[in-house]
């Protein structure tokens, strides 16, 4: 199986792709944290995830940076996406909101040049953005998927690059959710039937030549 691995996430054909690391997904007092959820599994996500960016960097693994933004006055939000919005657990209508320090990435997985910077109005970062275009410009044909929600912005990219025909990978120690069960759920799920859930380790490993520190 890591044989198999090693061949379908090698560096040359394989994008990592880092969801909704942002402040107010991420960083006590901002959204997500002011309406009582547990960013607790965010913060604890961000050690892997800066592992798989530095190993990447690297490696010249292609990198995304994908957001999530909500535009004022409710520009972005259909009737069903905002009904929901407005029933989802720890959310709020202005999460992300485009300019604000809110939507920023966090410090430590800030984007350098060169780096795409994705920013989508949906769960998933495939619908109504480039970012197909740019990885198959790229030629990449394999995604490693990091962030959060697991359940959530992760699981919705994952299962639009699967059905893209992309191989997917989501390293447990590389995501978080604020719901443990939904997590390890959505995890259980990925498995079995999107792609695989190597670890960090084993992914950075992948990454790594022989002999390099």
């Amino acid at each position: 199986m890591l044989l198999d691995s090693a061949r379908r996430f090698a560096a040359e054909h394989t994008g990592l792709l880092i969801v909704d690391m942002q402040n107010d997904f991420c960083t006590a007092g901002f959204g997500a944290h002011r309406a009582g959820r547990d960013i607790s599994a965010a913060i604890a996500a961000i050690h892997g995830i800066r592992r798989l960016l530095d190993a990447a960097r690297k490696a010249r693994v292609a990198v995304a940076h994908v957001g999530f933004q909500t535009l004022p006055n409710h520009a972005s939000d259909s009737g069903p996406w905002l009904a929901q919005r407005r029933r989802a657990t720890f959310s709020a209508e202005d999460l992300c909101l485009a300019g604000s320090e809110g939507a920023a990435f966090i410090e430590p997985l800030a984007p350098i040049a060169g780096e795409w910077v994705v920013y989508k109005h949906r769960y998933s970062a495939f619908t109504g953005t480039d970012l197909d275009l740019l990885l198959r410009a790229r030629r990449i044909r394999s995604l490693v998927v990091a962030g959060v929600s697991t359940n959530a912005c992760v699981e919705s990219t994952v299962r639009a690059g699967f059905e893209l025909d992309y191989y997917i990978c989501t390293p447990p120690d590389a995501t978080g959710s604020w719901d443990r069960r939904l997590h390890e759920a959505t995890l259980a799920n990925i498995d079995h039937r999107f792609g695989l859930t190597l670890s960090v380790d084993e992914i950075v490993d992948i990454w790594t030549p022989p002999g390099s520190s």
